[in-house]
């Protein structure tokens, strides 16, 4: 455990199935204002298998946030998909081949995707250090650590425990009831 910025962090050694050269994931407990804010986003999410939330901050304020979003609307189509994802049949690895289920879609409809997007748009030069906070993953896609690369980041922190927590093949995973924690 680590102290940064009066910020208890958390870092750990684990075996993510994407995670770029040189780069790390730091954890933060659940009552982390910035965690609350990405829960907050995550709720808005119609993707309800794994509905993620993300806030990017700036000098300690919240410059963009974003939630996973699947190219879906229809209620029927959804709920298929939670249940029938052609991923999931075919055993696709996480982080790959979205554009083979429609309601994974792409990589464009990721929470991360979107938030950077956002701050692209808006970007103004004195951004720089930027900090990801991310509800609802235990790690993160190459594409959307590709995209996350794009902007001067400094760190990505998840949820703690989320490893277990929001991890399909962990027996202690909160899958389905992640808004109850």
């Amino acid at each position: 455990m680590i102290l940064l910025n009066n910020m208890e962090i958390i870092k750990k050694e684990i075996k993510y199935p994407y995670l770029p050269i040189e780069r790390s994931i730091l954890y933060v407990p659940i009552s982390n204002k910035y965690m609350i804010l990405a829960k907050q986003q995550a709720r808005k999410s119609n993707d309800h298998n794994t509905p993620t939330g993300v806030v990017v901050v700036f000098n300690d304020k919240v410059i963009s946030s974003a939630y996973n979003n699947p190219h879906i609307s229809n209620n029927f189509l959804i709920n298929l998909h939670t249940r029938f994802c052609i991923r999931k049949l075919l055993k696709i690895p996480s982080g790959t081949n979205y554009w083979i289920c429609p309601g994974c879609a792409t990589n464009s409809s990721h929470a991360e995707y979107r938030a950077v997007l956002e701050v692209q748009r808006k970007m103004l030069k004195e951004y720089n250090d930027l900090d990801i906070y991310l509800w609802g993953h235990w790690w993160c896609c190459k594409p959307c650590w590709d995209k996350m690369l794009e902007l001067p980041l400094r760190n990505i922190y998840l949820l703690e425990n989320s490893e277990i927590l929001f991890n399909p093949k962990h027996p202690g995973n909160i899958i389905g009831k992640q808004f109850k924690l």
